[in-house]
């Protein structure tokens, strides 16, 4: 799309705000004026300026479609002539929409959601390994149910709070992925009496030394990438054993590959996965040789389930930014960037014409300071302006933020379209889970405008 193009189709988004607007002016024209004192030939008068209003926004609103060249001159006027003009002023909206959301708000298009997680859950279906969804980035149980459905599988955390939140939604069998602290006993045998299947991880002897009474996961390290104990290091057989003799259960090893996010191209991140699970099911081994059941093997990041061409003795996949997705994982080339379900909503509310900056109402607190593409090909800087439909216009970033204020500019300096105050735009994040991390709540649409209904989202650890 050029930029003649991209200009049109925000012109016709703008033709139809107006036309909203002078619908609502018709519509209260006739309010607190029209009372029992008005002389009829007010009234009357009143009545004509309504209609007046409602004239003029139905010309703007059958503008739109030839602003934006979606339909030609000839069928335009053919429209007009047969009455076959979409009605764009219902009597009442059945449910808000985008232009009518306070901003900035979060965004989230539920088909997308869909999409993304049968694409995964498919995937991993084939290789015959069931997914333990982790969420940590959705922190949104109508969220993980548009995911995993009505049921209670499995699920990873990485907070005690979202493990609390989400047993007291009826889910039993909780990973938490963190590694585990002395600290955390109370609170963890407390969801433990409670009924839950608590399943908690480390990789240091000190902590195993310190904890007793639970299930654990040795946490590995299988790419160099973080935390974790290495599959062949001469640690991990006396590490179980301290557990055990502590008065833990040794339930298995888990490993996350994060150095995924730094691999490029389908063959290093097939090389990445693999390595992932020969590592993993090599220290599991190496723990049953040594005489521990060592059952759970599991293994997971969203660039690795996606490109793993096997999971041969993994007995478990984690993953969570995969419901979302976000310009890292379109990035890395884990998905494309119409994939990305999350968007941030903003209001252009200024401009430095001489800077070639547009300014916006979201800044760091809405779209987070992470800076996750920085290091890739293509810098996306603190997320990529889309329209109000969610396409992205070209080059078009947010080039800086301050703690309520975005600015917008073309990612090379070029001549970006014009955007004037009162414009709305959607941003791609970076990263969803920092992303999400900043709002209370999910607006969701389903590939419309339409504002459907609400998820909440929670925070805290």
């Amino acid at each position: 799309m050029d930029s003649e193009q991209i200009e049109k189709e925000l012109a016709a988004d703008r033709l139809a705000q107006a036309a909203r607007l002078l619908h609502t002016v018709g519509e209260e024209l006739i309010g607190d004026l029209c009372d029992a004192t008005m002389t009829a030939d007010a009234r009357e008068q009143m009545m004509e300026m309504k209609a007046r209003c409602l004239r003029v926004g139905a010309d703007i609103t059958a503008m739109k479609d030839l602003v934006a060249r979606r339909i030609s001159p000839y069928e335009a006027a053919l429209r007009t002539a047969t009455g076959t003009q979409p009605n764009y002023f219902p009597e009442e909206k059945s449910a808000p929409d985008l232009y009518d959301l306070a901003t900035p708000c979060l965004v989230v298009d539920r088909a997308k959601v869909a999409a993304n997680a049968e694409r995964l859950k498919s995937r991993l279906a084939k290789l015959g390994v069931p997914l333990r969804l982790h969420v940590k980035t959705a922190k949104s149980l109508e969220a993980v149910e548009a995911v995993v459905g009505p049921g209670r599988p499995p699920i990873t955390v990485s907070t005690l709070a979202e493990a609390e939140h989400f047993f007291d939604a009826g889910y039993r069998d909780i990973l938490y992925a963190v590694g585990f602290t002395p600290d955390k006993q109370s609170r963890a045998r407390e969801l433990i009496a409670r009924g839950a299947q608590l399943t908690v991880i480390t990789d240091s002897i000190e902590t195993a030394r310190a904890i007793s009474g639970f299930r654990v996961l040795i946490e590995l390290d299988t790419d160099g990438h973080r935390a974790g104990v290495k599959p062949d290091d001469e640690a991990l057989i006396p590490l179980a054993r301290a557990l055990r003799d502590a008065g833990n259960t040794v339930a298995g090893v888990m490993t996350h590959a994060g150095e995924s996010y730094n691999k490029r191209g389908d063959a290093a991140l097939r090389a990445i996965a693999e390595q992932e699970r020969a590592g993993a099911v090599r220290a599991a081994t190496r723990l049953r040789e040594a005489g521990f059941d060592a059952p759970v093997v599991s293994v997971g990041s969203t660039p690795t389930a996606h490109f793993a061409e096997k999971l041969d003795g993994v007995t478990e996949v984690r993953a969570g930014v995969f419901v979302f997705f976000d310009l890292v994982m379109a990035g890395i080339g884990v998905c494309k960037v119409e994939d990305i379900a999350l968007s941030v909503l903003a209001t252009v509310n200024g401009h430095r014409a001489e800077k070639g900056w547009t300014m916006i109402d979201a800044g760091w607190m809405a779209l987070s300071r992470d800076r996750g593409t920085a290091k890739q090909p293509l810098d996306q800087g603190y997320g990529l302006v889309c329209d109000l439909d969610g396409r992205p216009i070209p080059d078009l970033i947010v080039v800086d933020t301050h703690q309520e204020h975005g600015v917008i500019a073309h990612r090379s300096g070029g001549k970006a379209p014009a955007l004037p105050v009162g414009t709305r735009v959607r941003i791609l994040p970076n990263h969803a889970c920092a992303t999400g991390a900043q709002h209370a709540d999910y607006n969701v649409v389903d590939g419309k405008l339409e504002a459907l209904t609400r998820w909440e989202r929670f925070s805290g650890w």
